[in-house]
């Protein structure tokens, strides 16, 4: 089990959640670098990229960076902010192989990494790169024997393994710069997620309707309890889907003209946005501010991430949801 590593892996943190801005391709990682370096510099302390090989929200076919790739050139756009996914898809790399690459992204942004892992979702992502998708049972069995050889490499030993989905033979992992690299695990599994974050964790982030958080850290309080350990040595985010403009009239058009943008089929947008919005946050700063306090933070939550798809990367929109948000969390 974890032991509790003594500070907030997560307090504000920042998704960004697709490539999808427009304009040439020579422009795309420049403007990721933009929203990484504003984040840093408006006191977000985690910087996430998505793992995924498809755009998610709109076509499929839109731009999409490797994850661990653009990564490694963040490592050396930034200085400050911590590097993760939202999250790794597990069954995307072999563990070992995933171990040693997120130890060097560690190595390269000196000591700024965090593991984040699911256990894979996306069907259409697997069948198209020829990646075994299997039974939801299938994927967690596959993420806890995962974790069973990725924490021992982060610690510094050289774990040994003949699994069921995976086999490795004294696994070496050098160099590293720590040996506390933390996992984060990420989902709203109160039975299997909850229960893997609770035997192997550093941090879990839940993405869940508002309303179904309270239910949501009571059963990670007691899959926390199943095992013996203490709830409050596993941090915990909410993931938030957030838009923040200067006044709440035009962070509400942006949304509007997302929806109609991305998903140009009228009924097929309002779908879309109705299953959005028990998890979307819209207004000027101050009432963005107190909808995450009064809906959110609350309940008890360490932090937050805020995936602000609508306009995250358009210049100044993170440095107004610094100063709304930064106040609200512990430092």
């Amino acid at each position: 089990m974890p032991q509790p590593i003594g500070r907030s892996i997560v307090r504000l943190g920042y998704q960004i959640p697709d490539f999808n801005y427009g304009g040439a391709v020579a422009e795309i990682f420049p403007t990721v670098i933009a929203q990484a370096r504003e984040a840093e510099r408006a006191g977000f302390d985690t910087v996430f990229l998505t793992d995924h090989f498809y755009q998610r929200f709109g076509p499929p076919h839109g731009p999409t960076l490797e994850a661990y790739t653009a990564l490694g050139g963040l490592a050396a756009a930034t200085a400050t902010v911590k590097l993760s996914t939202l999250v790794t898809g597990n069954t995307y790399r072999n563990p070992a192989l995933l171990a040693k690459m997120i130890t060097t992204l560690d190595v390269m942004s000196g000591g700024r990494a965090v593991l984040g892992l699911g256990a894979g979702w996306l069907e259409l992502e697997h069948k198209s790169y020829g990646f075994e998708f299997g039974s939801v049972s299938d994927r967690f069995d596959r993420l806890d024997e995962a974790l069973r050889i990725i924490r021992p490499m982060l610690q510094g030993s050289r774990p040994s393994l003949d699994g069921t989905w995976y086999r490795v033979e004294n696994a070496i992992n050098e160099p590293r710069v720590r040996d506390d690299l933390p996992i984060m695990l990420g989902g709203a599994g109160e039975k299997k997620t909850f229960a893997l974050a609770a035997r192997h964790a550093d941090h879990l982030s839940i993405g869940c309707d508002a309303v179904d958080l309270p239910r949501k850290l009571d059963a990670l309080r007691q899959r926390c309890e199943e095992i013996g350990r203490d709830r409050a040595t596993l941090d915990v985010s909410y993931l938030a889907f957030v838009a923040i403009a200067e006044t709440s009239e035009l962070a509400h058009r942006t949304v509007d003209e997302m929806f109609a943008t991305r998903v140009k089929d009228p009924a097929r947008a309002e779908q879309v946005r109705a299953s959005m919005a028990g998890k979307l946050f819209i207004g000027d700063p101050e009432e963005v501010a107190d909808q995450l306090r009064d809906r959110i933070l609350r309940h008890g939550v360490d932090g937050l991430i805020v995936n602000m798809v609508a306009n995250g990367h358009e210049p100044g929109v993170l440095e107004l949801a610094g100063k709304a948000l930064g106040p609200l969390l512990k430092p």
